[in-house]
C-alpha cells in the first residue's frame, strides 16, 4: 500500500484548515477525525473535511443511534490512545465503527492525521480499507 507522509509545524497549524494551508493542500481533502459517543454508550469515529462541521443528526442516523455527541477531550487519550489534534482513525487502541464523509470518494487520495501532532498521512480509500473498516455517508451540515 502506498502513502505519502506530510509534516507541518504544530506551532503554525492547529485546525485541519490551518494544516491544509501549511501543507498547501485543498482544505476539502484534509480530513479531521472526530470521536463521539452514542445514546447507547457506544463510541463512533467520524472523518470529515477539515473546514466542515459534523452534523450530529446525520452522524447518529448513519450509525443507527438516536443521538451522538462529541467525546470530551479529557476522555480521548484513554479511549483511543491519541490526544486532541493528533487523532487518527488508524491505529486506535481498539476499533470503533468508522464513517467517512462521502466526498472522500471524489479524491484520488485524502490526507488525515497520522496519529501525532505535526504528522499527516495521504492515502487512497483503497489503501485505507486495507487497514480499517469504514463506510461512506453524508455527515456534514
Amino acid at each position: 500500500m502506498s502513502y505519502v507522509e506530510h509534516r507541518y509545524s504544530p506551532d503554525e497549524a492547529v485546525s485541519a484548515t490551518e494544516v491544509a494551508a501549511s501543507l498547501q493542500q485543498d482544505p476539502q481533502r484534509v480530513f479531521k477525525t472526530l470521536v463521539t459517543v452514542g445514546k447507547s454508550g457506544r463510541n463512533y469515529v467520524f472523518v470529515i473535511p477539515g473546514p466542515e462541521e459534523l452534523d450530529l443528526k446525520k452522524a447518529a442516523a448513519a450509525v443507527g443511534e438516536k443521538s451522538v455527541e462529541m467525546l470530551k477531550s479529557k476522555d480521548l487519550l484513554g479511549l483511543t490512545g491519541y490526544i486532541h489534534g493528533g487523532c487518527s482513525p488508524i491505529g486506535m487502541k481498539k476499533y470503533f465503527r468508522t464513517v467517512i464523509h462521502e466526498t472522500a470518494a471524489g479524491f484520488p487520495t485524502i490526507i488525515m492525521s497520522a496519529g501525532k501532532i505535526g504528522y499527516q498521512v495521504e492515502l487512497s480509500l483503497d489503501g485505507l480499507e486495507k487497514m480499517i473498516r469504514f463506510e461512506l455517508c453524508d455527515l456534514i451540515k
